[in-house]
């Protein structure tokens, strides 16, 4: 399943991905989900999750012995929604999580400990504790870690898979703040420090039951010869340490996720067929059945299967140059607005009707409701003029994006809302998660507390 056959899939996947999202915000529109009292919107394509989840499970099927174990695990910080994790659940997805509240949503969602991972730098005694209790897989990331796990399994064998995330200090990629595998990263046991590598050699003789190997080197900005040396350096030592054992001690190696995602197009690019033949190429004894593999990724399962659809509100010229005021801004994008350098998106804009807009183009700021100059989805932008009653959508937003609210000005969540053909030539949609109303924000300021300083007083001296 190589070649052009593949690439000629991905594109007819693309494209009819994109007829969709046409037809879902115009329905959106249609069916009141959008509109002037619902001025801003996430949607997402359940279609194209379940095609995401194929793709990824397919493209390591292809590449690895058969019979060996594989857990995909989905990166929960990437889109932090119940329904989420439950559709790619439902798809033999698992949940890779790194806090109380991610673990929460994804035992909400009813993955079972057994197909999930808890990574964390700042894992407190409790979280460890309900992971060892659930049989929760963890992967230590620092030698005090250990320390607390050693305290808490004792001489009983522990019931959950348990590793160690090492730092293979490959370097970094276009977005420093993203790249986890640099010589100062904060993740993991750097191996290229003084000693670092016999510690660890040390710390799998000394402890039978510590059966994984952890290496997390992608993320965006990170090419995928970088995220593969990661690998080939983590595999090199899970080598090392079996034959210091003695025998095959580390069975399953837990490469991340990370496969970088194209913002500029339509196209799915890179795949993950592509990088599972890479890891082949750079590393053939990864997937020869020696080790159970697991993998993390987010952001690729999630980006481009959602969209963020914004109503203009109003239009209005500065410095000669058109600016659109929208409903979507800094609260949902927040990379974009603070670094658009890094984080640039794309954006397609509706008539009031939820219709592609046609027309000659024009240079112009898109702009969000928040209160500084910066809060802008894209600054001289080309595209069909705007105006108020149009909408904007930002595409490839299904992750990091409108799952993850920066309350800015006090303004609400956006409703989210999963879509998917009728079977009658129409679109159906399902909340994944409600708009928030002006009471939530007004309990989560404490609401509840309000006089709760104006009771406290200074005692007067005598």
């Amino acid at each position: 399943m190589g070649g052009y056959g593949d690439e000629d899939r991905a594109g007819r996947t693309d494209g009819e991905r994109a007829v969709r999202r046409d037809e879902a915000v115009r329905a959106a529109v249609e069916q009141g989900l959008l509109g002037p009292d619902s001025p801003l919107v996430g949607l997402l394509d359940v279609q194209g999750i379940r095609e995401a989840a194929a793709d990824l499970t397919a493209a390591f099927a292809a590449v690895v012995a058969p019979g060996t174990p594989v857990l995909h695990a989905f990166a929960v910080k990437a889109t932090p929604l119940v329904p989420v994790l439950r559709l790619l659940r439902e798809e033999g997805i698992g949940a890779e999580v790194a806090s109380p509240g991610e673990l929460a949503l994804a035992r909400a969602a009813g993955v079972p400990a057994d197909r999930t991972v808890l990574d964390s730098p700042a894992k407190t005694p409790a979280e460890l504790r309900e992971a060892l209790a659930l049989g929760i897989a963890v992967n230590a990331d620092s030698p005090q870690e250990l320390d607390r796990i050693d305290a808490l399994v004792r001489s009983s064998t522990p019931r959950s898979p348990l590793g160690i995330r090492v730092n293979p200090q490959v370097g970094g990629g276009s977005i420093g703040a993203l790249s986890t595998a640099t010589a100062t990263s904060k993740f993991g046991v750097a191996l290229l420090d003084e000693g670092a590598r016999e510690w660890v050699v040390r710390a799998y003789l000394d402890r039978p039951w510590l059966t994984r190997l952890h290496a997390h080197t992608g993320s965006q900005g990170i090419p995928l010869s970088l995220m593969a040396r990661g690998v080939a350096e983590m595999y090199a030592l899970a080598e090392e340490i079996n034959e210091r054992a003695g025998r095959r001690q580390i069975d399953t190696l837990d490469i991340g996720g990370g496969l970088p995602v194209n913002f500029g197009s339509e196209a799915t690019t890179p795949t993950y067929a592509q990088y599972a033949r890479l890891l082949g190429e750079v590393v053939p004894g990864l997937f020869d059945g020696r080790y159970g593999l697991v993998t993390e990724f987010g952001r690729s399962l999630l980006a481009k299967q959602g969209t963020m659809v914004a109503r203009v509100e109003y239009t209005k010229s500065a410095g000669g140059r058109p600016v659109a005021v929208t409903h979507a801004g800094v609260q949902v994008a927040t990379r974009t607005v603070y670094a658009p350098g890094s984080w640039p998106l794309r954006l397609a804009a509706y008539d009031a009707k939820g219709r592609p807009k046609a027309g000659p183009e024009v240079v112009q700021d898109v702009a969000g409701p928040a209160c500084f100059a910066g809060d802008l989805l894209a600054e001289a932008r080309a595209l069909p003029p705007l105006e108020p009653g149009d909408h904007v959508a930002a595409l490839d937003t299904g992750a990091y994006y409108f799952a993850h609210h920066y309350a800015y000005n006090s303004l609400p969540r956006p409703g989210v809302y999963g879509y998917a053909p009728d079977g009658a030539g129409g679109v159906a949609f399902a909340t994944v998660r409600a708009p928030q109303g002006v009471e939530e924000i007004v309990a989560e300021a404490g609401g509840a507390h309000a006089s709760a300083l104006t009771t406290l007083r200074t005692p007067e001296r005598p």
